[in-house]
């Protein structure tokens, strides 16, 4: 017997997972801008839904302190300043950097197969051959989620995805439109996988170290451009 009920909240679940998905994008590639005010009338519109699945999709959002929501003042897409930006790359390329290297020790055959499968997946993107942006959906999608699940360290996996994961995404998408960085940027990232596949952990340690330093530092030149 169908209870009508159940089909309400699993109707709310799929038309809030659709909402949450559509507004992370969003927020992630900067067509809503960090700091920017937001009204639920307004996101309603914009990604056509109703409210119960937008208040959802937001309290999703605002676990992984994407938004801000404050009461009598409203919805705010979360935003990093610069010295905090840096203060974080800084923190990404010590433990990303321990993470290539338990990658190196730990990932299995068939984990380095799918990272690689991901990098040539990767290379098709229209994007990164016009060298304009290189994108990365998340979870196993992304070549960094997945060198940090390969570490099989618990720890270093809850700091960087527990953590910081969600806020910086954003911020990656951004500085990897920087100019000449997507295709760069890709490259890096083979060479990291060649380091895992030889089991060379102090070269993937390096590599990672030396491509997070290198979009550090495009971000510092991008600040003093734009000071």
């Amino acid at each position: 017997m169908l209870n009508p009920e159940f089909d309400d909240i699993k109707t709310l679940r799929t038309a809030a997972d659709r909402v949450f998905e559509s507004l992370q994008d969003a927020i992630v590639r900067g067509e809503i801008p960090p700091g920017s005010r937001v009204g639920e009338t307004e996101l309603a519109v914009r990604f056509g839904t109703s409210r119960g699945p937008l208040r959802e999709a937001l309290r999703r959002l605002e676990s992984r302190h994407l938004v801000e929501r404050t009461p009598h003042v409203g919805i705010r897409i979360a935003s990093l300043g610069y010295a905090a930006l840096i203060e974080i790359y800084f923190v990404r390329e010590a433990l990303e950097g321990m993470a290539a290297r338990l990658a190196a020790l730990h990932m299995t055959d068939a984990e380095v197969a799918g990272l690689k499968a991901l990098l040539a997946a990767h290379e098709q993107d229209e994007a990164l051959k016009a060298d304009t942006a290189y994108f990365q959906q998340e979870g196993d999608l992304d070549f960094h989620y997945r060198i940090i699940q390969g570490s099989h360290n618990a720890a270093l996996a809850e700091m960087l995805i527990g953590e910081l994961y969600h806020r910086i995404r954003m911020y990656r998408y951004q500085v990897s439109a920087y100019a000449n960085r997507p295709k760069k940027a890709f490259g890096e990232h083979q060479r990291i996988v060649e380091a895992i596949e030889a089991r060379d952990g102090d070269l993937a340690e390096m590599l990672m170290r030396r491509h997070l330093s290198s979009a550090r530092q495009n971000i510092e030149k991008h600040q003093k451009e734009h000071a």
